[in-house]
């Protein structure tokens, strides 16, 4: 029988987790179905789309994911410390971006007069979603339930879209979080569905080489999907790479981008028997084929931040 999921996540042993969805049977969440010769493609953009608004939205940071066709892989860092620094409003105004919440809430939010006792009761539902946007299960709950209510109304169908509840998996060491996020990041490259990390599609390694995240097209779509109430804030950034430091707590992930690209690199050489595809032996060093000197990569990995806020900004206007 499976653990509950209080017992599987320890913030006091580590942050950070690997995540695996999967369908039923032959359920595709995208890809090819080389039967019945149906697509699924379009639904990388839904799942993709929904984990960086979803991000945005909760006490979760994600450090790397991959869209597959008939699963998904993350890895995330959770931060209860950010949901406490939120404002009561702040987190109302997160909460209901995906639920509309009880009527007390909504005159609340729309500046309706109220009486000292409905005030009270407002702060308690805002401690309540204080909670559940710190939580990985409702981070998972609110990005799995919407995928398989469209993809059962597109495949016209009713019943289980996914195999069971998401698996877990603690990452309590530095050497278990970065072999894990290489892992995810080549799972394309594993798979035969891309030559090069860099241009597998619907990965965090390529949005963090290339990021071409739509803020504003994202929002449209799941809006469209009636999988969004409504969002005013930025995009949260991929979880940044900061290098390592022994003097401080760093928020962001101890390792250097150029050393981690370096790693994925190496590791998608090695041929795994198991799996269809590799890193050509043929194929340049990665910073290489990115056009790039190790100079000119490490100016813009430290200015990534700053190139990508305003990026979004524009994009969301």
């Amino acid at each position: 029988m499976p653990r509950p999921r209080c017992q599987q996540i320890s913030l006091a042993d580590t942050p950070y987790y690997h995540i695996i969805s999967r369908c039923v049977r032959r359920t595709f969440l995208c890809g090819q179905d080389h039967v019945t010769g149906k697509s699924f493609e379009h639904r990388r953009q839904w799942i993709e789309d929904r984990i960086r608004l979803l991000a945005s939205l909760f006490a979760v940071d994600i450090a790397a994911y991959a869209v597959m066709s008939n699963h998904y892989h993350l890895v995330v860092k959770l931060d209860p410390a950010q949901a406490e620094s939120w404002s009561d409003d702040d987190v109302l105004r997160r909460w209901t971006c995906l639920f509309k919440g009880p009527l007390l809430v909504q005159r609340y939010l729309a500046g309706d007069k109220q009486e000292s006792y409905e005030l009270a009761q407002v702060g308690e539902f805002a401690q309540c979603y204080r909670q559940r946007l710190a939580s990985l299960s409702w981070f998972m709950k609110c990005l799995n339930e919407p995928i398989a209510r469209q993809a059962n109304e597109e495949d016209g169908c009713t019943g289980h879209f996914w195999e069971a509840r998401f698996k877990s998996q603690a990452l309590c060491t530095e050497a278990a979080l970065l072999s894990c996020m290489a892992y995810v990041d080549l799972n394309p490259v594993r798979a035969g569905m891309a030559d090069t990390p860099e241009t597998s599609e619907h990965t965090s390694i390529k949005e963090r080489i290339a990021p071409r995240f739509d803020l504003a097209q994202a929002v449209r779509e799941q809006m469209k999907l009636d999988a969004l109430l409504g969002f005013d804030g930025p995009v949260k950034p991929l979880l940044p790479f900061e290098g390592a430091f022994a003097d401080r707590e760093q928020p962001g992930i101890p390792f250097a981008f150029e050393d981690y690209l370096s790693l994925v690199d190496y590791t998608g050489r090695a041929i795994d028997p198991r799996k269809k595809g590799a890193i050509a032996d043929t194929q340049p060093p990665i910073l290489q084929r990115l056009g790039l000197t190790s100079d000119q990569w490490l100016a813009q990995s430290t200015q990534f931040e700053a190139l990508y806020r305003p990026k979004r900004r524009r994009s969301a206007a």
